[in-house]
């Protein structure tokens, strides 16, 4: 296969789910290369994300690596054999490679939860709020470049089709992101949003007890099995993208927590229009 110059948050992901099994069966690389009868240089490219792995040769290298859960192993064969060029790479080279790899989780999520503290979570977001996020980031972004984002988050939001669960603290309802119009109809949005079937929205208000819990804003994405769940949480130069099975379940009852403390949806929704009415 040929080589990548830049994989996707995707590959790279198979990639160290490979390196993973080889580590936990106790073997080197060189032993991994014998046993396919390949270079040491092929196994370093495909634990590197920069070649890809036949099926075959994917089952060969889980039976060596004693790896028996085959619902696993078939999740990896799915990513190795995915050949899907989704919408967000008419963007690549126009935006930064995180706006691609959250759209390309998005794409092959099966469920999402957010936690969100100072802003409305980007697939709710309406297009002024979204302008409005992407105007205050610093350095300041050309116009061009302000479009694009606004145009990738929207489509996002229309590609989106999989379960979504919310939790919104009361400060990033009533942050004014926008003008007073901008935060009335984005309020708005989030009353319809959360009267569909396909979201769970739940708010925080800041005077209920133990909202501490909710002091820093996680985006939990479900992948085909549970161990390739993937947390993204907003770092300086791009979303960063967590996997560590340790901290992906520590991300997961994080959540729980969260959403425990917080209000019935029932609840949040008339809290929400409450917050509407007063604008």
């Amino acid at each position: 296969m040929p080589t990548r110059r830049e994989p996707t948050a995707r590959q790279m992901r198979l990639a160290v789910e490979l390196r993973r099994l080889r580590e936990a069966a106790g073997l080197t690389a060189r032993q991994a290369a014998a046993m396919l009868g390949v270079s040491n240089v092929q196994i370093s490219q495909i634990e590197a994300g920069l070649s890809g792995v036949s099926e075959q040769r994917l089952r060969r290298l889980a039976s060596h690596y004693a790896c028996t859960d085959q619902e696993f192993v078939g999740a990896l064969v799915q990513m190795a054999t995915d050949r899907t060029r989704g919408w967000w790479e008419e963007y690549r080279g126009l935006l930064p490679t995180s706006f691609l790899d959250l759209a390309e989780l998005d794409h092959h999520a099966t469920f999402q939860q957010d936690v969100a503290v100072l802003y409305v979570p980007g697939l709710l977001q309406t297009e002024d709020y979204a302008r409005a996020v992407f105007s205050s980031r610093l350095p300041e972004l050309t116009d061009e470049e302000l479009d694009l984002r606004v145009r990738h988050r929207l489509t996002r939001q229309r590609n989106a089709a999989f379960p979504h669960r919310i939790v919104i603290h009361e400060a990033a309802l009533r942050i004014r992101v926008g003008d007073r119009a901008a935060t009335r109809t984005q309020l708005t949005r989030l009353v319809e949003a959360s009267e569909t079937d396909r979201i769970t929205l739940r708010v925080i208000p800041f005077d209920l007890d133990g909202f501490a819990r909710a002091s820093s804003t996680m985006t939990y994405v479900g992948g085909i099995v549970p161990k390739l769940d993937t947390v993204a949480r907003d770092a300086p130069h791009g979303a960063l993208l967590i996997d560590s099975q340790a901290q992906l379940g520590t991300y997961r009852t994080r959540f729980h927590k969260v959403e425990d403390v917080s209000l019935e949806p029932n609840r949040s929704r008339d809290f929400i229009h409450r917050l509407t009415k007063e604008l």
